[in-house]
């Protein structure tokens, strides 16, 4: 038997295997804002005064000032005049966005910005990491710093290559979607992956705020084609990654020595439309996941019509517990964080129109 006919009937067997676990994991219907755990949902810029035609791939962080949030926005994603925007969230209102970078930084033309992420080291200044070029294939990491809370910036830079990386683009890419975590020895690990030799996850560490760079991995998994990870931790010192694939179901690896080495991809209980998730281990130590639990084809509601919210407590059984929309249109690419209050804090993609910003009180989710 050839691998690609072992490939098809694991994504048979999995997508069956997902399918029934649909089924039997209830999943709740939409939530209303302000009932229940979900406190509140707005749009972080009106539609009417919408900043670019479209826009996508949000990220959220936390800073002594106030909540800031960047996605990338222009007239579709990969056209050249992509740019990185930006927003704060100031005396309980979203800032009117600002464009912060282009795509003709440091370059003789103009490329699309792609993916921002935003990270609060623990010492250091606000990091906001996003991408450039003309595809995922190709694009490389750029970085730019903030020193008050994300009101002013520096420069932008890239990051530089690696030669551990693909020979097809050697590009450090820093987190390609999701937010990095610092480990306790001061490693910011950036969670990232690459497309151009197959969809491969790896990662990107640094010790001095991006200055060098060490490329682990990339994980093993050659039954799924994964990207995007997000990093959960726990008490044990245990990391798991949970990553985005083309196989239907949201893939999971796990690391017992601190990011240092990685087990094989394997299946978790959830599906996955080859959409962007993002996770956060909570301070109560339960993990929270965002995703659309939907298959990529089928009946409503299918693809990135539906955004959901699960549970777990081990980070293999996964419960359902929110669902954020249900209706006709791209709900998409979350980002998620725990606030100093507690509260969960979510963005995401909503109709490529806006940014959509979601609080949950994460003590009144069973």
């Amino acid at each position: 038997m050839t691998t690609k006919m072992k490939q098809l009937i694991l994504v048979f067997v999995m997508t069956a295997v997902t399918t029934v676990k649909a089924d039997e994991l209830k999943i709740p219907k939409r939530s209303e804002p302000g009932t229940g755990a979900v406190l509140s949902a707005e749009l972080i810029y009106g539609l009417d005064d919408r900043p670019t035609p479209q826009c996508h791939a949000s990220t959220i962080v936390e800073t002594e000032s106030g909540l800031v949030a960047a996605w990338f926005g222009g007239a579709h994603e990969n056209n050249p005049d992509v740019g990185i925007w930006l927003s704060r969230h100031v005396d309980g209102k979203w800032t009117t966005p600002v464009e912060l970078v282009s795509g003709s930084e440091n370059e003789q033309e103009e490329y699309a910005c792609w993916n921002p992420v935003l990270f609060q080291p623990a010492d250091g200044p606000l990091m906001l990491f996003y991408k450039v070029g003309l595809n995922p294939r190709d694009w490389w990491g750029a970085l730019i710093t903030s020193d008050d809370g994300g009101r002013t910036w520096s420069k932008s830079r890239r990051l530089g290559t690696d030669a551990a990386l693909p020979e097809a683009n050697r590009n450090l890419l820093g987190p390609v979607k999701n937010k990095p975590v610092q480990l306790t020895n001061g490693t910011i690990l950036c969670p990232t992956s690459t497309e151009n030799e197959g969809w491969k996850v790896h990662f990107e560490a640094t010790r001095d705020l991006g200055k060098t760079w060490k490329v682990i991995g990339p994980i093993a998994g050659d039954d799924f084609n994964a990207i995007q990870p997000s990093i959960l931790t726990y008490p044990d010192g245990r990391l798991q990654v949970l990553c985005r694939t083309k196989e239907g179901v949201i893939a999971q690896s796990w690391s017992e020595d601190n990011g240092e080495s990685w087990s094989p991809l394997t299946a978790t209980e959830l599906p996955n439309p080859n959409s962007g998730t993002d996770a956060v281990t909570l301070a109560d130590g339960r993990q929270l996941l965002v995703y659309n639990h939907t298959q990529k084809k089928g009946s409503f509601p299918s693809n990135r019509s539906m955004l959901n919210v699960a549970i777990s407590t081990d980070g293999k059984s996964w419960k359902p517990v929110l669902t954020l929309e249900r209706q006709k249109g791209e709900f998409s690419y979350p980002a998620v964080i725990q606030s100093s209050d507690g509260k969960v804090q979510i963005t995401y993609t909503w109709k490529r129109e806006s940014v959509m910003h979601v609080v949950l009180d994460p003590a009144l989710i069973q």
